[in-house]
């Protein structure tokens, strides 16, 4: 939620082999369990004419959208598209589970690859945190168009990084690490990850879309006592810790490695000021007649 290979969630290229697959799911299972509530308020929103019954989710990862997407519109099927064999097999047991399976088709493709999945016709095509990790997000865009009927929505949901969890001051021994690693991370994504952090909606009216709408939701979420927010705090970290090992002093690295090591007094997992803090934009686009 969420990212390159070496810091957060890759859902637009191919990467289904590599051994970080199990961490990136792990990572997408606890941004779905802790914002679900945001989640479905997004999806509340949605400026639908009529409810979808055919639904496209590209980069779907391990299913947060997928299933947020089947709660709304309970007689929708979805084609639920990712790079990952890990995030499909986890987005399969959970369809399973949840007595869901006839109404999810999960499609593994690479979504910079020249030939695309035959999405069908679908109503409504989601799009949560995936086009910034696409090197052609422009030609994604018109294809997205392409396929959708007149009047189908586009839905494009984009987060500012990675949220926020420790108060300013902390930890005591290095206030403000936090921002500084974000500060450090944001200078790896602006290198490797130009799209994230972009204004989509130029993008969408320069592919042939109508704006409909956009929302901005900020989140802040107080998790002292949650362990699913610690457990997503310490994930998060992680995944941000592989880009900074040359961006940082080696002061800071120290620091957050005490916070990584669950089995040391200073690990995340034992604070209890814990909070979740980000911000999520959404924007409906519809395909003109």
């Amino acid at each position: 939620m969420p990212h390159t290979h070496s810091s957060a969630p890759r859902r637009g290229a191919s990467d289904a082999h590599q051994p970080q697959d199990h961490d990136q799911a792990e990572l997408l299972d606890l941004d779905a369990e802790v914002l679900a509530e945001h989640l479905a308020t997004i999806t509340a929103w949605l400026p639908v004419e009529a409810p979808p019954r055919r639904i496209a989710d590209l980069g779907c990862g391990t299913g947060a959208g997928t299933f947020a997407l089947l709660d709304r519109f309970p007689d929708a099927h979805v084609t639920a598209v990712d790079s990952s064999s890990e995030h499909l097999r986890r987005l399969r047991e959970k369809a399973r589970a949840q007595g869901v399976a006839e109404r999810v088709h999960p499609v593994r493709a690479d979504l910079d690859d020249a030939d695309w999945p035959d999405l069908g016709t679908p109503d409504l095509v989601w799009a949560s945190a995936s086009m910034h990790h696409m090197a052609h997000p422009e030609r994604a865009l018109r294809r997205i168009h392409d396929a959708l009927p007149p009047g189908g929505l586009f839905a494009v949901v984009e987060l500012a990084g990675f949220p926020r969890f420790l108060p300013p001051d902390a930890p005591e021994d290095r206030p403000g690490l936090e921002e500084r690693c974000h500060a450090a991370n944001d200078r790896y994504h602006a290198a490797h990850m130009p799209h994230r952090g972009a204004d989509w909606g130029p993008k969408l009216t320069a592919a042939g879309f109508a704006l409909d709408g956009q929302r901005t939701l900020e989140v802040n979420i107080a998790g002292s006592r949650d362990e699913a927010v610690a457990a997503y705090a310490l994930s998060s970290l992680r995944r941000m810790r592989g880009s900074l090992a040359d961006a940082l002093p080696a002061e800071d690295l120290a620091a957050l490695d005490r916070l990584l090591d669950t089995g040391g007094p200073h690990s995340i997992t034992r604070r209890r000021d814990l909070a979740v803090r980000t911000v999520r934009t959404v924007w409906a686009a519809r395909r003109g007649d």
